[in-house]
């Protein structure tokens, strides 16, 4: 799986959490929306359903199985969920390690 391919993945599911959000707090579809931490867009609870819609999302468009949540995210000390841009790198990872 490309890059560009997880990108419109995680866009995609972005769509769909838009669908459910005022218009004032929409999701910017770019590399750089913040999504959590210091300036992010999502509280914690925003955080895990995002998470949890791109594993969904990711197995069903690509029978890909993976956990972004585990405790290697959770210990890195530039949270992979901080930025679209950093998500986006952090599943191409996980995703090239599960091919080698």
């Amino acid at each position: 799986m490309t890059r560009e391919e997880i990108k419109q993945a995680v866009f995609n599911v972005l769509d769909e959490i838009n669908q459910g959000r005022p218009q004032e707090k929409q999701l910017e579809k770019s590399e750089t929306t913040v999504l959590f931490g210091k300036f992010g867009q999502l509280d914690s609870l925003g955080l895990v359903n995002l998470i949890v819609a791109i594993e969904e999302k990711l197995e069903e468009e690509c029978n890909v199985s993976i956990t972004l949540a585990d405790e290697r995210a959770m210990s890195q000390r530039n949270s992979p969920f901080r930025t679209v841009a950093s998500l986006i790198d952090y599943i191409a990872m996980l995703l090239n390690e599960e091919i080698d």
